[in-house]
């Protein structure tokens, strides 16, 4: 089987959104995201309207998801053992 090395694969508008509410909450991502639907009354359901209608929203979305991955990514653990024969 084939994975796919995009990882916006198998994640429907919806789940990116949620996340980004959750992560976010309205107010934050309307001031990352200048598009009136996280402005005024945001819900799901109108954004959701509103990101399938617009491809720049769309991406800019997207991009912002995609950024909130990488804060996710865990920092790489210094190797105690990296420096062991430097004296």
């Amino acid at each position: 089987m084939h994975s796919s090395k995009d990882p916006l694969h198998g994640v429907t508008l919806e789940a990116l959104l949620n996340a980004l509410v959750a992560r976010y909450g309205w107010v934050e991502m309307a001031r990352q995201v200048n598009i009136n639907c996280f402005k005024s009354d945001p819900s799901i359901k109108s954004s959701l309207k509103f990101l399938r209608r617009t491809p720049w929203a769309r991406k800019e979305v997207e991009a912002m998801y995609l950024a909130s991955l990488d804060d996710d990514a865990p920092a790489e653990k210094p190797d105690p053992w990296a420096n062991w024969q430097k004296k």
